[in-house]
C-alpha cells in the first residue's frame, strides 16, 4: 500500500504568457507563447506527491465551469482522490495570470474564485481521511479559518503537517507551532518574520526565529541557493543542483509535495529533503507548473546519475490530465 498524503487547498488554472522580461508598472511588453496549464498551489503539491510514489486524497472546492472541469480530470488522471472535492454553484474556478521571463522568474496574480468557499465544514467531513493519513499539506490559498480546522484535526489525531505558508502573509504564531513542518521561501520567511531573508545569514536568522517560536522543521526553499533545515539539532544547508531555469513556477510546490511523500514513506528527514531539492530542480527545467513536475524514477535517476539534472527528463512532458500546454 502506497503511503498516504492528504492536500488540503488551492486549485486553479494557469494562464501563461512568455515575455523577455517583467513588465515595469504601466509598461506593456509584448509576449511570445500562451499556455493554458493545471496549477493552483494546493493541486500542484498534490501532483507532485503522486508522482513522488505516494496515494494522495485532495480536497478542494472547484467550480463548475470548463477550467474547473479540466482540472478535475487531470487530478483523477494522476491517480488522485478527488472525492472530497466540492463543486461551487456560485463562483468561478480559481484562475491565475503568469507572467514567465527569459530566465524563469515570474509575476502572478491570482483570482481565488471557489477557493475561497472552501470551508471548515468541508474539512471536518474529511476527518476520517485526516485520520488515516501519514502527512498533511495545506497552504494559504484557501481561507485561514479552513487552514486552522485542518490543522486542528491532524493534530488531534497525531497526523504530522506540511503548512506552505503561501503566499505571503501573516500566520498566527498558534498556528504555526502546530505545523511539523513549515516551508517557506525567501519572501514567506521575511513576512512571517519581519526580518530580511536576502543573505543565507538573514535566512539562518529568521529560520530560527521561527523555530524558537516552536516550529519543529522549518525549511526554507531559497531558489538556486538550495533548502536551508533549521531544527533542534541546529541548521543546514542543502544546496540545488545546477540547472538552466526555465520556468520558477510550481518549484516550491514542488519541494513542499515530494518531501511530504517521502515523509509519509517513512524515509529519514535528511533522505527527504534531498529527494524534494533534486525534484525542484528538475521541475524549473521544464515549463508550466503541474507538467513539470518529476516522477519518482526521474528524481532517482537523477540522484544515482552523474549526468545533468535536465539530461533526466522525458522530453515534452505535458500534464497528464489537462494534456501539452497549447498556444
Amino acid at each position: 500500500m502506497k503511503p498516504q498524503v492528504i492536500v488540503i487547498g488551492s486549485a486553479n488554472t494557469d494562464l501563461v504568457v512568455r515575455v523577455p522580461e517583467l513588465p515595469r508598472p504601466g509598461q506593456t511588453m509584448a509576449g511570445g507563447r500562451f499556455q493554458i496549464v493545471a496549477g493552483g498551489k494546493g493541486a500542484n503539491q498534490a501532483v507532485a506527491a503522486a508522482r513522488a510514489g505516494a496515494r494522495v486524497t485532495f480536497v478542494a472546492n472547484i467550480g463548475r465551469d470548463h477550467f474547473g472541469d479540466g482540472a478535475l480530470k487531470g487530478l483523477r488522471c494522476e491517480g488522485i482522490d478527488t472525492r472530497y472535492v466540492v463543486r461551487s454553484r456560485t463562483e468561478p474556478s480559481g484562475v491565475a495570470l503568469i507572467l514567465v521571463d527569459r530566465s524563469g522568474e515570474n509575476l502572478i496574480g491570482v483570482a481565488r474564485g471557489s477557493n475561497d468557499e472552501l470551508l471548515p465544514e468541508h474539512v471536518d467531513a474529511v476527518q476520517s481521511a485526516i485520520r488515516a493519513a501519514r502527512c498533511l499539506v495545506v497552504q494559504l490559498e484557501i481561507p485561514l479559518a479552513t487552514v486552522r480546522r485542518a490543522i486542528e484535526l491532524a493534530a488531534r489525531y497525531q497526523v504530522p503537517v506540511l503548512l506552505n505558508p503561501a503566499p505571503a502573509r501573516l500566520v498566527p504564531a498558534r498556528l504555526l507551532r502546530q505545523a511539523a513542518f513549515l516551508t517557506p521561501n525567501e519572501t514567506e520567511l521575511s513576512a512571517l518574520t519581519g526580518l530580511p531573508a536576502d543573505r543565507k545569514a538573514q535566512v539562518e536568522a529568521a529560520a530560527r526565529q521561527l523555530h524558537a517560536l516552536g516550529v519543529k522543521h522549518v525549511l526554507a526553499t531559497c531558489g538556486a541557493r538550495g533548502v536551508c533545515w533549521c531544527s533542534l539539532t541546529g541548521t543546514r544547508w542543502f544546496p540545488a543542483p545546477p540547472v538552466q531555469a526555465v520556468d520558477t513556477v510550481g518549484a516550491g510546490d514542488c519541494f513542499s509535495g515530494t518531501f511530504a511523500a517521502a515523509v509519509a514513506a517513512g524515509k529519514p528527514l535528511e533522505q527527504a529533503i534531498h529527494l524534494a531539492v533534486t525534484a525542484a530542480a528538475i521541475c524549473v527545467t521544464g515549463p508550466g507548473a503541474q507538467p513539470s513536475l518529476p516522477t519518482l524514477r526521474e528524481i532517482l535517476r537523477a540522484q544515482s546519475s552523474r549526468q545533468s539534472v535536465r539530461a533526466v527528463r522525458r522530453p515534452a512532458r505535458g500534464s497528464r490530465g489537462q494534456g501539452r500546454p497549447r498556444a
